[in-house]
């Protein structure tokens, strides 16, 4: 005969530990760094143990109300554990899934057998589960935060998961995507913008706008960069550098739902701008900045040489501004070195040399 008392409080149990494990491997709470799977597991394995001792309680129920009720729930759960499964878009969770399914079968199922049959070995087979559970687990855990093919990556923004994301040269274009508030909610934007083409060399910059934390992992594995965990309010860059010029799809580990997509494109060749002989002294047919007026796309580093025995400047603006040199001040060039400054967005600029106004160009970048 069936013992209500334990059948009650292990059907509770178990179906609130299932719910919690489904949801997890539905994408809602994809990872171990929320807990959930966890204690979901672990309730899940507690409420098994009750509801099968107290099915089994004095040998195997011959009870129809007991048959019906075990029916119904392990019905309803399979149910919709095989649509959670289904509506999960990562392979491989599916054998985690399955194998976390009889990790907590195989010892619920001998407990139970023990605790009806030999109660007198309950306690000491129940420890030694126990135990194995603890060990097991704190093994995978840590051995997830290292040794080769490691699955946790909680180092902080800035630290580095492969050579992509070393540290990035200063004075790159920086390309910022942002990850909006709500991002974690399947069906609402993930990356803003989804999809951006930079040219080799710049930087990608992603920004956690949302409450939850994310990371930016290339697809399928992590194996070309990956963020690790970006806090809300954190930032990720990555070194397009060390990239090779082809498109990356990538991915947040804790929400896979969420990818994006970027293309690297061969750097555009740089464009030089002389700074002409003589352009010190203001006069007729004089050339200043050769050639003065210059178009380029987006990306494009432009290089200014200075052939004049005079020093000069390349300040952004006119003349006339009240505050010349925003977007680039140059400070003094001297006769036959370089400045250069990369332009990472569309639009006409002009500029000067402050030291001597009446040189004047234009950038138009499409």
């Amino acid at each position: 005969m069936s013992d209500w008392d334990l059948m009650m409080p292990g059907m509770g149990l178990t179906a609130i530990g299932l719910a919690g494990v489904i949801l997890s491997y539905l994408g809602i709470a994809n990872t171990f760094l929320t807990g959930m799977q966890a204690l979901s597991g672990l309730t899940m394995f507690v409420g098994m143990v009750f509801l099968g001792a107290g099915i089994l309680s004095g040998g195997v129920s011959t009870s129809g109300r007991a048959k019906a009720t075990t029916l119904v729930i392990f019905g309803i759960a399979g149910s919709v554990a095989v649509y959670a499964i289904g509506q999960n878009k990562i392979v491989t969770s599916l054998p985690v899934f399955v194998g976390l399914l009889l990790m907590i079968l195989i010892p619920t199922i001998v407990l139970a057998f023990v605790s009806m049959k030999m109660p007198k070995y309950f306690k000491p087979i129940a420890t030694i589960f126990v135990a194995a559970m603890v060990v097991g687990i704190g093994s995978f855990t840590a051995f997830g935060f290292m040794g080769p093919g490691a699955q946790f990556h909680l180092q902080s923004v800035g630290q580095n998961a492969t050579n992509a994301t070393a540290p990035v040269a200063s004075g790159a274009p920086v390309i910022s995507i942002e990850i909006p508030a709500n991002a974690s909610v399947q069906g609402n934007p993930s990356f803003n913008p989804a999809t951006v083409t930079v040219p080799k060399g710049d930087i990608i910059e992603w920004k956690n706008n949302d409450k939850v934390p994310h990371t930016v992992t290339s697809a399928p594995d992590g194996a070309i960069f990956d963020s690790g965990i970006i806090s809300a309010g954190k930032t990720f860059r990555l070194d397009t550098s060390k990239l090779n010029a082809t498109e990356y799809d990538y991915m947040c580990t804790v929400h896979p739902f969420m990818t994006g997509k970027i293309t690297i494109t061969a750097p555009a060749k740089p464009v030089n701008v002389t700074i002409a002989s003589g352009a010190s002294k203001q006069a007729a047919g004089q050339k200043y900045f050769d050639p003065q007026e210059i178009t380029v796309k987006t990306g494009t580093t432009v290089s200014w040489t200075n052939a004049d025995s005079a020093s000069h400047t390349v300040t952004s603006g006119e003349p006339s501004d009240s505050n010349p040199g925003a977007l680039f001040d140059s400070g003094l060039i001297k006769p036959g070195k370089t400045f250069q400054y990369t332009f990472t967005k569309t639009g006409s600029q002009d500029y000067f040399c402050s030291v001597h106004p009446w040189m004047t160009g234009k950038v138009s970048v499409g």
